[in-house]
């Protein structure tokens, strides 16, 4: 917490909504202050533009084009944007205020991370970048700085949409790259560009920082660093931390590849990647590279080695002459004390001793064995069957009360060699003896112990019943649904979900994808509806046209329609309006910025399906809209909205939601 300074903002209200409460962190671009939005009585993050950036008209510009991109992603490992504004001087973004710390507090903490603990990490973090670029929008800023940890254990990945601008506005000063060098792809620091393929670059750099604890490129300045990016590979993750899994070394290997096109190509394909290596790790994997580590830096040195010169002395084979000292932590060994020479007579009363001691053992050893034999003949005892391992728990019953011997079931308990329904272990063990009327215990078995399903979204169906099996899964029913987002014939889900804990004798259903429904996209940004349909895996192609009385820079009109049936590599087209504002030039009040979000006032309308009621009216009214709610089933959950996600609308404007 940054609180050792006092804040002229502390106190203050901005915009008559929101009071700042205290500060919490100030970084190059702004500084942020835990707040109370007075007017939906909520604690917020805002983050206040430092007021050199505020004065720059294009960054200005700029930001807020972002911020409203950033305010239409709703996803849970996304922290959400709910309102930007300025109040004087004052340039401000109003957040969801996530309590915890940052992924690179955590670093600092603990050095680095074992790799099934930093596969977890990431995985969330994959998540929500590949929400942005479905959506159409690259991150730009991928760093541990940017992932928050709440304190329930979830991962968000903050200021999305603020990299692009904060480059913009010093590029305008410098004409130079200035970001966060350590993460940059190539192409970034050679050209400027960024794609989704660039957040993938970082999002492997960031994940070689979590398994060894430091950044791949080192150097004395910024400049030498990208040099680094663009002329070395980065080293596989097992060069710093011996014992690391050969296929987390890969992951970071083909996500920083210097060729994008080597790389995942979205952060969809990396998150499938990563989890499908996270669920063919062994559980204590992070304890045996913990230990491996520890082993390979605690080696003590060999003393040297010593001949003898005489009875009881040495001499070191070395430039040192005088005897090295035992081991830290070890004992010294003193030589053992004289044991006298026996005599004859001690010999001699040895030798009779142990006869008479093995005579008497050999008695007593004729006692027990005739006391066995006596029993057994007298049919005081059977024996436990061997067989009864693995029978059907009605079968094993069965046999032993074919012999009068009492039973009694227990708790059914995990087995990974007995399959469900059939015993596993009986007390007394098989074999074991026991007395007329004594009482045999069945376990049975509840089949294999529970592993997480693997996640197979994106998949084929081939593929996804592999990874299954590799799980020790097989599938069970294949069912198919439409979707916006997964190509035709590709895993949309399993059941059980990913992630959800499943005996592997039991089925995983599978969901296909029965093609990707075509979002609607007319009256939207143009640049960002080609971005989305480029991640969808679609081929755009764009053409323009002048037309006078619309917004420029917006989709005019789309083919296929809404709804149609698509899959990956199908060819779609858009006509996008040109930026021809005719004589009144700029003063036209139809000619829009297209780095806006499509329109004076139109702002995407957050996805609220699936949500509280209660919490998707705070998601809309934060964006700005208002909200009719409709009573359909009496559910407490919002079942469609009307206009939909990916939609423009007004700020101020009605979006009714059904539950």
């Amino acid at each position: 917490m940054d609180t050792t300074v006092a804040d002229p903002l502390v106190g203050q209200v901005l915009d008559g909504r929101y009071r700042i409460e205290s500060r919490i962190a100030r970084g190059g671009m702004a500084t942020v202050y835990v707040a109370r939005d007075v007017k939906l009585d909520r604690e917020i993050a805002l983050k206040v533009m430092h007021a050199g950036l505020a004065q720059d008209e294009d960054f200005v510009r700029r930001f807020i084009g972002e911020a409203k991109a950033a305010a239409g992603l709703s996803h849970p490992n996304v922290v959400a944007v709910y309102d930007q504004g300025t109040d004087g001087q004052h340039v401000f973004l109003a957040m969801e205020y996530v309590r915890g710390r940052t992924l690179r507090a955590l670093l600092t903490e603990r050095g680095r991370l074992g790799p099934r603990e930093a596969l977890e990490i990431m995985q969330p973090v994959l998540a929500a970048l590949a929400a942005a670029h479905r959506a159409g929008l690259v991150h730009r800023d991928v760093k541990p700085e940017n992932v928050l940890l709440a304190d329930d254990g979830q991962a968000k990945v903050a200021d999305f949409g603020l990299a692009r601008a904060e480059t913009a506005g010093k590029q305008t000063k410098t004409g130079l790259i200035i970001g966060t060098v350590g993460y940059l792809a190539p192409e970034q620091v050679l050209t400027g560009h960024a794609d989704v393929r660039s957040d993938v670059y970082a999002a492997g750099i960031m994940l070689f920082e979590l398994l060894t604890g430091r950044q791949p490129h080192q150097g004395d300045t910024p400049l030498a660093v990208a040099y680094k990016h663009v002329n070395d590979v980065v080293p596989p993750p097992s060069d710093v931390v011996p014992g690391l899994p050969e296929r987390v070394d890969t992951l970071v290997t083909l996500a920083t590849s210097h060729d994008a096109a080597r790389r995942p190509q979205d952060a969809g394909r990396f998150l499938a990647a990563v989890a499908d290596v996270a669920a063919g790790l062994p559980r204590d994997i992070d304890e045996r590279v913990a230990h491996g580590a520890h082993a390979a830096t605690s080696v003590l040195p060999m003393p040297a080695p010593t001949t003898p010169v005489g009875p009881g002395h040495t001499r070191v084979l070395g430039p040192e002459m005088e005897p090295p000292g035992p081991p830290p932590h070890q004992p010294r060994h003193h030589p053992a004390p004289e044991v006298p020479r026996p005599t004859a007579m001690d010999r001699l009363i040895g030798a009779v001793t142990s006869r008479y001691v093995l005579i008497a053992v050999g008695a007593l050893a004729a006692v027990i064995l005739g006391w066995a034999v006596w029993y057994q003949a007298a049919g005081q005892y059977q024996h436990v069957p061997d067989t009864i391992i693995g029978m059907t728990l009605e079968d094993a019953k069965r046999e032993l009360a074919a012999d009068g011997v009492p039973v009694q079931v227990a708790e059914p308990v995990f087995s990974d060699k007995i399959a469900k329904g059939r015993v596993t272990r009986t007390d007394p063990a098989p074999g074991s003896r026991i007395a007329q009327g004594e009482t045999v215990t069945l376990v049975p078995s509840k089949g294999r112990q529970p592993v997480d399903v693997p996640d197979t979204t994106g998949r084929s169906l081939d593929d996804a019943k592999k990874i299954l099996a590799e799980a020790g899964f097989r599938a069970g029913e294949v069912t198919r649904e439409g979707s916006h987002t997964v190509p035709r014939d590709m895993v949309i889900r399993t059941n059980p979900r990913a992630g959800r804990e499943l005996t592997p004798d039991e089925p995983v259903d599978i969901v296909l994808s029965s093609g990707i429904s075509m979002p609607s996209l007319v009256n939207t940004n143009a640049r960002q509806a080609e971005n989305r349909l480029r991640a969808l895996g679609l081929d755009v192609k764009v053409e323009r046209q002048d037309v006078g009385d619309r917004p420029r820079g917006i989709v005019l009109s789309q083919d296929p329609p809404p709804g149609t049936a698509v899959s990956r590599g199908d060819k779609v087209s858009l006509v996008v309006n040109k930026k021809d504002c005719g004589f009144l030039g700029d003063f036209n009040p139809f000619c829009r910025d297209d780095e806006g979000g499509g329109g004076d006032g139109a702002l995407p309308v957050p996805n609220v399906v699936g949500r509280d009621v209660a919490e998707a009216q705070r998601i809309l009214e934060g964006a700005g809209f208002e909200v009719d709610v409709k009573r359909q089933v009496g559910f407490n959950r919002v079942l469609r909205q009307e206009p939909g996600s990916g939609d423009g609308a007004p700020r101020g404007s009605k979006v009714k939601i059904w539950h």
